[in-house]
């Protein structure tokens, strides 16, 4: 079963505000591509950053999940939708904007499917498009692992979340989300909904290094405005399509 088909219809409830990234890509598109037309999102999930865009005027969405595109088929009606893997990914056209948030990227468990979903996305870029993304940072996976596992009470139960991760060799970190959410659905009775979802921890200046033949980039941020680095929580990015 495709990642978060089992939490499609828990995961709004109990997932961050998506309002700072949506405004985000807003910015972003404000700032370098005003005149834009049409976006990809990769790993759109529930619809939530499609829901909040007011331009481009044609959105597209893609998702490995069955059950989170179903959610956001009711939440972004004029959208198209589309099932796929944003690591090889061929729609036969070209978007003004691609964008990839919520840390869909580091779900891409190799950094070779980073890189090539890096050539797919300037295959589906019009020359100058835009590509905006954001990642979890090294230094945010290694505090997620060493923290206590994080519990939140939501509207139709609790999810616990414990992350864990092993060092090696490797310049990158592999990661292991344990989710579980109790869904309430009794006086005293909760269904155990549960899931392990693995994420990659890269260094960012591997990740701008593979970019840079392709793309040029235009600002890179962390959650404070700040230059973002491994130690970061977040590392938000924007770059241009390079012919």
């Amino acid at each position: 079963m495709p990642e978060y088909d089992r939490f499609s219809r828990f995961y709004d409830a109990a997932m961050d505000d998506p309002g700072p990234r949506a405004d985000y890509v807003s910015g972003c598109i404000d700032r370098y591509l005003p005149a834009a037309t049409s976006l990809l999102e990769l790993g759109c999930g529930t619809g939530s950053i499609l829901a909040r865009l007011t331009s481009p005027t044609s959105l597209t969405g893609l998702d490995r999940s069955t059950g989170m595109l179903e959610v956001a088929r009711g939440k972004v009606p004029g959208a198209r939708l589309l099932e796929g893997d944003m690591q090889c990914f061929s729609l036969g056209e070209r978007f003004d904007v691609v964008i990839s948030v919520f840390d869909s990227l580091n779900h891409l468990l190799t950094f070779d499917a980073w890189q090539s979903m890096f050539d797919a996305v300037h295959e589906h870029l019009v020359d100058g498009g835009l590509f905006v993304f954001d990642v979890n940072t090294l230094g945010e996976i290694r505090r997620l692992g060493d923290e206590p596992p994080w519990v939140d009470d939501f509207d139709s139960g609790v999810l616990i979340m414990d992350v864990s991760f092993a060092e090696d060799e490797s310049p990158d970190l592999t990661s292991q989300w344990d989710i579980r959410i109790f869904e309430h659905v009794g006086s005293s009775r909760f269904d155990l909904h549960h899931e392990v979802i693995g994420e990659l921890g890269v260094s960012l200046e591997r990740v701008k290094g593979a970019l840079e033949p392709k793309f040029a980039l235009l600002e890179e941020t962390d959650e404070n405005g700040n230059t973002p680095t491994d130690e970061s929580v977040k590392a938000h990015f924007a770059y241009r399509r390079v012919p």
